[in-house]
């Protein structure tokens, strides 16, 4: 399981199984309804996705979105 903390981080995450599925910009803009250029511009800005794009991308791409609980870091003091 990948944790994700920004959309940046996001962004290369879905970029890079993207590429590795070795999937085009165009192939997987077409799925989406959008232009090559619209998923250009979101994989270089992806604080712009929304979150039904967001949902249809990962989808696309054999991803899920999970949502968890955080988890605290143990504090050394505690032990």
């Amino acid at each position: 399981m990948l944790r994700v903390n920004s959309p940046q981080q996001a962004g290369r995450i879905l970029t890079a199984r993207r590429k590795a599925l070795r999937l085009s910009q165009a192939t997987v803009a077409a799925g989406l309804g959008i232009s090559q250029n619209r998923l250009s511009e979101l994989e270089a800005h992806p604080e712009r996705f929304t979150l039904d794009r967001l949902l249809a991308l990962a989808s696309q791409l054999g991803l899920e979105l999970v949502l968890q609980e955080k988890t605290q870091p143990v504090n050394e003091s505690e032990w």
